[in-house]
């Protein structure tokens, strides 16, 4: 018998592309444009390498503290990961391990049906209103679980903090998880209500709002039954999940609030301009609360848009899925960028 009869296979999630090219303006992958903060690179000089012969904190003491002391949230309820990616995955091998299926909305973050099928979890996907809202009453049937990302990616939409805890309340016997990875680009969190309803986890990363996505720091906050269970799951996978090297640096992140704000008021700032200017060129899109825009042209078409700009260096995301194929998911970059963008649509001609 062949060994490949053990293997499980599944469909892989598809990362953005990260060219190698150096001469493009990447707006793929809904990266920050702007460094993080300076005392990052502080830490980053100052780093002992003799520190890196010992095996991290499996607790990551240093920056539950930190995170703890910047929420207002104990420290018993936080859950440090390595990205909101691994976080999540916890999440779903915790809280999902029933036989009802779990709930989320069918156009959405394209990894959670791969983590589903990879841990054998049943789930059903909820469609989208025709405007990409969620209906709310679409979450009130029986199920194992739900998951719900606010704003939605990659539609950029905000659900109201009530409509979501109506969710949440309906549904005591499963655990509700919101995926809040763009929530600091103008939207409303739902963390004040982990403290209302021990079902609720709230996950958030540093990869957008906090210039680190390329050093993986994602964390959730729940109940402390909530997280005590997710601890468990992650000391039975792996201890040692995060490096000294980024705990440090997730701390000094925090330590900076205005360097902070004044970057995510940058990004809202060059979002809201960049809408007037695709508006004006002919794009329609939901009210973004994101740092990036889900754009259709009323003439264009998406697939060879993509292609063109592309070609012309400029690197955005295409989904070739139903309902949202004609549509082109923009990141925002700086001010610079943006019209550089802008610039290259204003000259466009598809024959």
């Amino acid at each position: 018998m062949s060994w490949e009869n053990n293997v499980r296979r599944v469909t892989p999630y598809v990362p953005g592309e990260q060219p190698k090219r150096k001469d493009i303006i990447k707006l793929n992958t809904n990266e920050n444009p702007y460094p993080p903060a300076p005392a990052v690179q502080q830490v980053l000089r100052e780093f002992s390498v003799d520190t890196l012969r010992k095996y991290p904190d499996p607790t990551v003491g240093a920056l539950t503290k930190a995170l703890s002391e910047n929420y207002c949230v104990p420290e018993d309820q936080i859950f440090v990961g390595v990205g909101s990616d691994d976080v999540l995955a916890m999440s779903f091998m915790t809280f999902f391990h029933g036989d009802k299926p779990i709930l989320f909305p069918d156009i959405t973050y394209s990894f959670y049906d791969v983590w589903a099928e990879e841990f054998e979890i049943p789930y059903e996907t909820k469609p989208l209103r025709e405007d990409f809202t969620i209906c709310r009453d679409d979450y009130m049937c029986e199920n194992g679980g739900i998951v719900i990302p606010n704003p939605n990616a990659p539609t950029g939409i905000e659900a109201r903090r009530d409509e979501l805890e109506m969710i949440i309340a309906s549904n005591p016997d499963s655990v509700v998880i919101i995926d809040e990875a763009y929530v600091d680009f103008g939207a409303e969190t739902t963390l004040p209500l982990i403290e209302k309803y021990d079902n609720l986890l709230v996950v958030m990363t540093f990869s957008k709002s906090r210039s680190l996505a390329g050093s993986r720091i994602g964390f959730a906050m729940g109940s402390k039954k909530l997280i005590g269970y997710l601890q468990d799951v992650k000391y039975s996978f792996n201890s040692y999940t995060m490096d000294s090297v980024t705990s440090a640096i997730g701390c000094a992140a925090l330590s900076d609030p205005k360097y902070f704000l004044e970057t995510c008021e940058k990004i809202v700032e060059t979002r809201e301009w960049t809408k007037k200017e695709l508006h004006a060129l002919g794009f329609s899109f939901p009210d973004s609360r994101t740092n990036f825009i889900f754009a259709k042209h009323e003439c264009w078409d998406a697939a060879r848009l993509f292609e063109d700009l592309k070609e012309a260096g400029i690197y955005v995301r295409y989904f070739n899925k139903p309902r949202i194929d004609q549509y082109l998911r923009i990141s925002i970059g700086t001010m610079e960028e943006m019209q550089q963008l802008v610039a290259f649509l204003q000259d466009y001609k598809q024959v």
